[in-house]
């Protein structure tokens, strides 16, 4: 029967977490993908002996991994595994200061302040005022609609609004962390939080320092095998449980009959479904799949998130100063975010970010050599004249990374490909290659992102990093938990 049956758009891990979500309520689930294998962005690229992690990088709050495994009743660690990193990031600024964010936060405090001249205190201090957005701020913004009237009589939207002073929503992270921190330098490392979703530190609320609470009081993980294993991991896992994946098979329709989902235009025909779920880009779906119905206006208004240029470079060498995650900031922050969301350009000096999976996957680099993901953040794509630009950006890369770590990488670079806005739109089908949807721009971007359903098209719901809650793995994760509590369950699955 069609009511029984679910389809999904996009193998993304917002799209699969459904899949998996869907087939444990007891629907027969299909899932559409246009690329050849499962993932979205969380991919993984092979070349020259040495292998790549395309997509995410760092891994936190893997419990929403494992819980996908237990809705099923399966043990997680019969599918995927990891563990807790020691250090996070290693930062390095151009006055020579090298900064390693430790595991535990009172060895990362003390880091901090021995290379700042502050007191560890002030930094323990605001990880603890970080744990308490998280507190207040998670139920309401992660894990549950903001486009639900019901949900704002519920304890936890009250418990919010009770402490609204609390959190820092019409001011800047960068003018809370300015106020916070007298040096510079711890400044510019907690500001570098609003990147993780594609925003600028000086225009996004200072809510999202509740970003820092993830990583270095949860912790940061790695998976063993890489990142691409929470796809591959997750995938085995839906098919385990009955889920059909049609590969190379783009969706050409959303079938909307009387304001209900009927099913998807495919290759060859028509996929009859009562639930259908969207992991695709927001804007690309109305664009292309919803004929009849207009972009919303503030998916087409309000600024979009910033995009990437990405080196995959194979190294010769192995260099010790380097660790798995690495960051080298530019010496004026504040200029960057005005070329990426001002004049759409990448800084002459961005902040880099060098990813080494070699250092947790030995296999992912021929033995004494190393795998370098370098990135640096990019404006969405605009038409700019990307072949120009990341000639010179290359180039500069290279010098920034020889003035401030000592390293040349130059004549060990055995292997190479890259990635730019205009590439990660095409793979992904990312609007504009933004990566996020819609940045954090703005006081009130968490409630214009695009609702994970609407009354208007029912029984279609919307996951994935272009909707709310946002982008990245934890958020793509907590968009298949919102919608899951929507559909209803047509059999019981005893809980493990």
């Amino acid at each position: 029967m069609r009511k029984h049956t679910a389809g999904v758009i996009g193998s993304g891990i917002g799209g699969i977490a459904s899949a998996i979500r869907l087939a444990a309520k007891g629907y027969r689930v299909s899932v559409f993908e246009q690329a050849g294998e499962a993932g979205g962005k969380l991919s993984e690229l092979r070349s020259g002996g040495f292998r790549f992690d395309t997509g995410p990088s760092l891994f936190t709050m893997p419990w929403l991994v494992d819980e996908l495994f237990l809705i099923a009743g399966r043990n997680p660690r019969d599918y995927f595994n990891y563990l807790p990193l020691a250090s996070s990031c290693r930062y390095f600024w151009e006055d020579g200061t090298r900064v390693t964010a430790w595991k535990e936060p009172g060895n990362f405090a003390r880091e901090l302040a021995q290379n700042t001249g502050m007191e560890p205190g002030q930094v323990l201090a605001f990880l603890r005022k970080s744990e308490r957005l998280y507190e207040i701020t998670h139920e309401i913004f992660l894990f549950n609609s903001l486009h639900k009237a019901a949900n704002y009589t519920k304890k936890a939207f009250l418990k919010s609004l009770l402490h609204l002073h609390e959190l820092d929503a019409f001011t800047s992270m960068h003018k809370k962390n300015s106020r916070w921190f007298s040096d510079p330098r711890a400044v510019q490392l907690f500001d570098r939080y609003a990147t993780y979703n594609g925003s600028d530190p000086y225009k996004t609320p200072a809510t999202l320092n509740v970003i820092p609470h993830l990583e270095h009081n949860k912790g940061a993980f790695f998976p063993l095998g890489g990142m691409y294993q929470i796809a591959k991991a997750l995938y085995k896992l839906a098919v385990d449980m009955g889920v059909e994946f049609h590969f190379n098979t783009p969706v050409g329709e959303v079938i909307i009959e009387n304001k209900r989902v009927a099913g998807l235009c495919i290759p060859g025909g028509r996929h009859e479904a009562g639930v259908v779920v969207s992991n695709a880009d927001i804007v690309n779906l109305y664009r292309n799949l919803l004929p009849d119905f207009p972009v919303p206006k503030k998916q087409r208004s309000q600024q979009r998130s910033s995009s990437a240029v990405i080196f995959y470079w194979g190294i010769n060498r192995n260099f010790p100063a380097l660790g798995l995650h690495n960051v080298l900031f530019s010496k004026d922050y504040k200029a960057e975010f005005e070329h990426l969301f001002g004049s759409k350009t990448i800084s002459p000096d961005p902040t880099t970010y060098i990813f080494i999976s070699a250092r947790a996957v030995p296999g992912d680099a021929p033995p004494g050599q190393e795998n370098w993901y370098v990135m640096v953040n990019a404006p969405e794509n605009n038409g700019q004249d990307w072949e120009e630009t990341t000639g010179i950006l290359r180039a500069r890369l290279l010098e920034k990374i020889r003035s401030m770590t000592g390293i040349d990488p130059a004549p060990h670079i055995v292997s190479e490909s890259m990635a730019d806005p205009r590439s990660i739109e095409a793979q992904t089908g990312s609007y504009r290659g933004s990566l996020y949807g819609l940045s954090s721009n703005s006081s009130f971007s968490a409630f214009y992102r695009h609702p994970n359903f609407k009354s208007s098209l029912k029984n279609l719901y919307f996951t994935g990093g272009s909707v709310h809650p946002g982008g990245g793995i934890p958020l793509c994760l907590a968009s298949a938990r919102i919608i899951d509590r929507e559909i209803p369950c047509i059999k019981h699955i005893t809980q493990p």
